[in-house]
Protein backbone atom coordinates (compact mmCIF):
# COMPACT_ATOMS: atom_id res chain seq x y z
CA UNK A 1 0.00 0.00 0.00
CA UNK A 2 1.36 3.39 -1.03
CA UNK A 3 2.02 5.63 1.97
CA UNK A 4 1.68 8.69 -0.25
CA UNK A 5 -1.84 7.63 -1.18
CA UNK A 6 -2.72 7.27 2.51
CA UNK A 7 -1.30 10.69 3.27
CA UNK A 8 -3.22 12.28 0.37
CA UNK A 9 -6.38 10.55 1.57
CA UNK A 10 -6.00 11.89 5.13
CA UNK A 11 -5.28 15.39 3.81
CA UNK A 12 -8.46 15.36 1.72
CA UNK A 13 -10.46 14.31 4.81
CA UNK A 14 -8.74 16.92 6.98
CA UNK A 15 -9.44 19.76 4.54
CA UNK A 16 -12.93 18.52 3.62
CA UNK A 17 -12.48 18.76 -0.13
CA UNK A 18 -10.18 17.90 -3.00
CA UNK A 19 -9.79 21.57 -3.89
CA UNK A 20 -8.57 22.71 -0.46
CA UNK A 21 -6.33 19.63 -0.09
CA UNK A 22 -4.87 20.33 -3.54
CA UNK A 23 -3.86 23.83 -2.45
CA UNK A 24 -2.40 22.65 0.88
CA UNK A 25 -0.25 19.74 -0.37
CA UNK A 26 0.14 21.08 -3.20
CA UNK A 27 -0.92 18.60 -5.88
CA UNK A 28 -3.37 18.91 -8.75
CA UNK A 29 -6.95 17.83 -8.12
CA UNK A 30 -6.87 15.23 -10.93
CA UNK A 31 -3.75 13.69 -9.39
CA UNK A 32 -5.41 13.58 -5.96
CA UNK A 33 -8.55 12.05 -7.40
CA UNK A 34 -6.53 9.40 -9.25
CA UNK A 35 -4.61 8.56 -6.07
CA UNK A 36 -7.82 8.01 -4.08
CA UNK A 37 -9.40 5.94 -6.87
CA UNK A 38 -6.32 3.73 -6.99
CA UNK A 39 -6.49 3.29 -3.21
CA UNK A 40 -10.21 2.42 -3.38
CA UNK A 41 -9.58 -0.11 -6.15
CA UNK A 42 -6.78 -1.72 -4.15
CA UNK A 43 -9.00 -2.03 -1.06
CA UNK A 44 -12.16 -2.91 -2.98
CA UNK A 45 -14.13 -0.25 -1.08
CA UNK A 46 -15.50 3.23 -1.67
CA UNK A 47 -13.86 5.51 0.89
CA UNK A 48 -15.30 8.93 0.06
CA UNK A 49 -18.73 10.16 -0.96
CA UNK A 50 -18.08 13.03 -3.35
CA UNK A 51 -20.29 16.10 -3.19
CA UNK A 52 -21.59 17.93 -6.20
CA UNK A 53 -18.90 18.76 -8.76
CA UNK A 54 -16.55 16.53 -6.77
CA UNK A 55 -15.73 19.28 -4.30
CA UNK A 56 -17.12 18.35 -0.88
CA UNK A 57 -16.37 14.87 0.55
CA UNK A 58 -17.75 12.65 3.30
CA UNK A 59 -16.33 9.43 4.67
CA UNK A 60 -18.13 6.15 4.09
CA UNK A 61 -18.14 3.48 6.82
CA UNK A 62 -15.15 1.85 5.13
CA UNK A 63 -13.56 5.27 4.80
CA UNK A 64 -13.91 5.85 8.56
CA UNK A 65 -12.07 2.59 9.23
CA UNK A 66 -9.32 3.25 6.68
CA UNK A 67 -8.90 6.85 7.85
CA UNK A 68 -8.29 5.77 11.45
CA UNK A 69 -5.79 3.12 10.43
CA UNK A 70 -4.10 5.45 7.94
CA UNK A 71 -3.53 8.07 10.66
CA UNK A 72 -1.96 5.42 12.90
CA UNK A 73 0.26 4.11 10.08
CA UNK A 74 1.45 7.59 9.12
CA UNK A 75 2.12 8.45 12.76
CA UNK A 76 4.28 5.33 13.10
CA UNK A 77 6.10 6.20 9.89
CA UNK A 78 6.87 9.70 11.19
CA UNK A 79 8.07 8.26 14.50
CA UNK A 80 10.30 5.83 12.63
CA UNK A 81 11.88 8.63 10.61
CA UNK A 82 12.41 10.66 13.78
CA UNK A 83 14.14 7.70 15.43
CA UNK A 84 16.31 7.10 12.36
CA UNK A 85 17.39 10.74 12.33
CA UNK A 86 18.20 10.46 16.03
CA UNK A 87 20.28 7.36 15.36
CA UNK A 88 22.15 9.08 12.57
CA UNK A 89 22.79 12.05 14.82
CA UNK A 90 23.89 9.70 17.63
CA UNK A 91 21.27 11.04 20.01
CA UNK A 92 20.21 7.47 20.77
CA UNK A 93 21.22 3.92 19.92
CA UNK A 94 23.42 1.04 20.98
CA UNK A 95 26.95 0.12 19.96
CA UNK A 96 27.29 -3.68 20.04
CA UNK A 97 30.98 -4.50 20.09
CA UNK A 98 33.23 -7.44 20.92
CA UNK A 99 36.62 -7.27 22.62
CA UNK A 100 38.93 -10.09 23.67
CA UNK A 101 40.28 -10.02 27.24
CA UNK A 102 43.86 -10.10 25.90
CA UNK A 103 45.03 -6.52 25.33
CA UNK A 104 41.66 -4.79 25.68
CA UNK A 105 42.46 -3.10 28.99
CA UNK A 106 45.72 -1.74 27.61
CA UNK A 107 44.34 -0.62 24.24
CA UNK A 108 40.62 0.08 24.49
CA UNK A 109 39.71 1.12 28.05
CA UNK A 110 40.67 4.75 27.46
CA UNK A 111 38.96 4.78 24.05
CA UNK A 112 35.69 3.51 25.52
CA UNK A 113 35.79 6.36 28.04
CA UNK A 114 36.44 8.88 25.24
CA UNK A 115 33.62 7.46 23.14
CA UNK A 116 31.18 7.74 26.03
CA UNK A 117 32.27 11.34 26.57
CA UNK A 118 31.64 12.18 22.91
CA UNK A 119 28.37 10.28 22.59
CA UNK A 120 26.81 9.95 26.06
CA UNK A 121 23.41 8.92 24.63
CA UNK A 122 24.81 5.77 23.00
CA UNK A 123 24.58 2.59 25.08
CA UNK A 124 27.76 0.51 24.97
CA UNK A 125 26.95 -3.21 24.76
CA UNK A 126 30.26 -5.02 25.24
CA UNK A 127 30.92 -8.73 24.73
CA UNK A 128 34.19 -10.13 26.06
CA UNK A 129 35.19 -13.44 24.48
CA UNK A 130 38.01 -15.03 22.56
CA UNK A 131 38.48 -13.77 19.02
CA UNK A 132 37.10 -16.94 17.41
CA UNK A 133 33.85 -16.58 19.35
CA UNK A 134 33.66 -12.87 18.53
CA UNK A 135 34.09 -13.49 14.81
CA UNK A 136 31.15 -15.90 14.90
CA UNK A 137 29.08 -13.30 16.75
CA UNK A 138 29.85 -10.79 14.00
CA UNK A 139 28.83 -13.28 11.31
CA UNK A 140 25.54 -14.02 13.06
CA UNK A 141 24.77 -10.31 13.55
CA UNK A 142 24.81 -10.48 17.35
CA UNK A 143 27.45 -7.74 17.40
CA UNK A 144 28.48 -5.23 14.73
CA UNK A 145 32.25 -5.03 15.10
CA UNK A 146 34.87 -7.00 17.01
CA UNK A 147 38.57 -6.97 17.71
CA UNK A 148 40.40 -10.01 16.36
CA UNK A 149 43.72 -11.14 14.92
CA UNK A 150 44.81 -10.93 11.30
CA UNK A 151 44.51 -12.59 8.89
CA UNK A 152 40.71 -12.87 8.81
CA UNK A 153 38.38 -14.98 6.68
CA UNK A 154 37.13 -13.58 3.34
CA UNK A 155 33.56 -13.01 4.58
CA UNK A 156 34.81 -10.28 6.95
CA UNK A 157 36.13 -6.79 6.30
CA UNK A 158 38.86 -5.48 8.56
CA UNK A 159 40.60 -2.33 9.78
CA UNK A 160 44.16 -2.86 11.01
CA UNK A 161 44.85 -1.41 14.46
CA UNK A 162 48.35 -2.30 15.59
CA UNK A 163 51.11 -4.89 15.61
CA UNK A 164 52.74 -5.99 18.84
CA UNK A 165 55.57 -8.48 19.34
CA UNK A 166 54.84 -11.78 21.06
CA UNK A 167 57.12 -12.63 23.97
CA UNK A 168 57.65 -15.87 25.84
CA UNK A 169 57.16 -15.72 29.60
CA UNK A 170 59.23 -18.35 31.41
CA UNK A 171 59.71 -19.03 35.14
CA UNK A 172 62.53 -16.95 36.65
CA UNK A 173 64.73 -20.03 37.17
CA UNK A 174 63.96 -21.72 33.85
CA UNK A 175 67.06 -22.90 31.91
CA UNK A 176 66.22 -20.40 29.14
CA UNK A 177 65.71 -17.44 31.51
CA UNK A 178 69.28 -16.15 31.09
CA UNK A 179 68.85 -15.70 27.35
CA UNK A 180 67.53 -12.48 25.84
CA UNK A 181 66.16 -14.05 22.68
CA UNK A 182 65.11 -17.58 21.83
CA UNK A 183 63.83 -19.59 18.89
CA UNK A 184 60.35 -21.06 19.10
CA UNK A 185 61.97 -24.46 18.52
CA UNK A 186 63.79 -24.05 21.88
CA UNK A 187 60.40 -24.71 23.53
CA UNK A 188 59.92 -28.10 21.88
CA UNK A 189 60.03 -30.04 25.15
CA UNK A 190 58.60 -27.32 27.39
CA UNK A 191 55.04 -27.37 28.85
CA UNK A 192 52.78 -24.52 27.64
CA UNK A 193 50.17 -22.54 29.55
CA UNK A 194 47.62 -21.53 26.90
CA UNK A 195 44.50 -19.41 26.86
CA UNK A 196 41.05 -20.99 26.92
CA UNK A 197 39.32 -22.31 23.81
CA UNK A 198 37.99 -19.58 21.52
CA UNK A 199 41.17 -17.47 21.49
CA UNK A 200 42.78 -17.09 18.07
CA UNK A 201 46.17 -16.62 19.74
CA UNK A 202 46.08 -20.32 20.62
CA UNK A 203 45.72 -21.22 16.95
CA UNK A 204 48.54 -18.88 15.97
CA UNK A 205 50.83 -20.47 18.58
CA UNK A 206 49.98 -23.99 17.46
CA UNK A 207 50.52 -23.10 13.79
CA UNK A 208 53.89 -21.49 14.54
CA UNK A 209 55.02 -24.49 16.60
CA UNK A 210 53.89 -26.84 13.84
CA UNK A 211 55.99 -24.88 11.36
CA UNK A 212 58.98 -25.68 13.63
CA UNK A 213 58.13 -29.36 13.63
CA UNK A 214 56.46 -29.88 17.01
CA UNK A 215 53.13 -29.68 18.82
CA UNK A 216 53.08 -27.62 22.02
CA UNK A 217 52.56 -29.62 25.20
CA UNK A 218 49.53 -27.85 26.70
CA UNK A 219 49.35 -28.44 30.45
CA UNK A 220 46.98 -25.63 31.54
CA UNK A 221 44.52 -23.10 30.13
CA UNK A 222 43.44 -19.72 31.45
CA UNK A 223 40.84 -17.14 30.46
CA UNK A 224 43.08 -14.23 31.44
CA UNK A 225 46.79 -13.53 30.81
CA UNK A 226 47.27 -12.35 34.41
CA UNK A 227 46.49 -15.83 35.74
CA UNK A 228 48.47 -17.47 32.92
CA UNK A 229 51.53 -15.49 34.04
CA UNK A 230 50.89 -16.49 37.66
CA UNK A 231 50.90 -20.13 36.55
CA UNK A 232 54.21 -19.52 34.78
CA UNK A 233 55.68 -17.99 37.94
CA UNK A 234 54.55 -21.09 39.86
CA UNK A 235 56.49 -23.27 37.44
CA UNK A 236 53.58 -24.79 35.49
CA UNK A 237 55.16 -23.98 32.13
CA UNK A 238 55.71 -21.09 29.71
CA UNK A 239 53.22 -18.87 27.94
CA UNK A 240 53.24 -16.65 24.84
CA UNK A 241 51.54 -13.27 25.10
CA UNK A 242 51.81 -9.83 23.45
CA UNK A 243 54.57 -7.78 25.04
CA UNK A 244 52.26 -4.88 25.92
CA UNK A 245 50.06 -7.29 27.89
CA UNK A 246 52.94 -9.18 29.52
CA UNK A 247 54.65 -6.00 30.72
CA UNK A 248 51.50 -4.87 32.47
CA UNK A 249 50.89 -8.17 34.29
CA UNK A 250 54.41 -9.53 34.74
CA UNK A 251 55.52 -10.51 38.26
CA UNK A 252 58.85 -11.18 39.96
CA UNK A 253 58.67 -14.90 39.25
CA UNK A 254 58.60 -14.44 35.46
CA UNK A 255 61.22 -13.58 32.86
CA UNK A 256 60.16 -12.24 29.44
CA UNK A 257 62.11 -13.44 26.40
CA UNK A 258 61.96 -12.10 22.86
CA UNK A 259 61.28 -14.48 19.98
CA UNK A 260 63.72 -14.52 17.09
CA UNK A 261 62.25 -14.18 13.59
CA UNK A 262 58.67 -13.40 12.67
CA UNK A 263 57.09 -16.78 13.28
CA UNK A 264 54.61 -15.43 15.81
CA UNK A 265 53.12 -11.93 15.69
CA UNK A 266 50.07 -10.26 17.21
CA UNK A 267 48.32 -8.25 14.47
CA UNK A 268 45.15 -6.73 15.88
CA UNK A 269 42.23 -5.50 13.77
CA UNK A 270 38.54 -4.67 13.95
CA UNK A 271 36.24 -6.72 11.73
CA UNK A 272 32.66 -6.55 10.50
CA UNK A 273 30.55 -8.52 8.04
CA UNK A 274 31.50 -7.91 4.41
CA UNK A 275 28.84 -5.80 2.74
CA UNK A 276 27.15 -4.87 6.01
CA UNK A 277 25.84 -1.33 6.51
CA UNK A 278 27.35 -0.23 9.80
CA UNK A 279 25.38 1.95 12.18
CA UNK A 280 26.47 5.53 12.76
CA UNK A 281 27.53 4.47 16.25
CA UNK A 282 29.85 1.76 14.88
CA UNK A 283 31.28 4.10 12.24
CA UNK A 284 32.14 6.67 14.91
CA UNK A 285 33.79 3.97 17.03
CA UNK A 286 36.02 2.90 14.12
CA UNK A 287 36.78 6.55 13.41
CA UNK A 288 37.87 7.07 17.03
CA UNK A 289 40.05 3.95 16.95
CA UNK A 290 41.59 5.14 13.68
CA UNK A 291 42.46 8.49 15.24
CA UNK A 292 44.58 6.75 17.90
CA UNK A 293 45.85 3.84 15.79
CA UNK A 294 46.19 5.07 12.19
CA UNK A 295 47.58 1.71 11.08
Amino acid sequence: MDLKALRYFTEIVRHGSFARASEAIPLSQPALSKSVRTLEEELGETLLERGRRGVGVRLTAAGELVHGRAQAILKERDALMTDLHALHGLRQGTLRIGLAPVGSAEIFANLIAQYHERFPAIDFELRERGSEDLEEAVRSGEIEVAATLLPVRPDLESMFILKAPIVVAVPRYHPLAERKRIQLSDLRDTPFVMLEAGFLLNRRIREACSAHGFTPLEVAHSSHPNFALALVAAGAGVTCVPRLVAERHVNDGVQLLALAGRDLEWNLAFVWRKGATLSAAAKEWLKLVGEHYPG
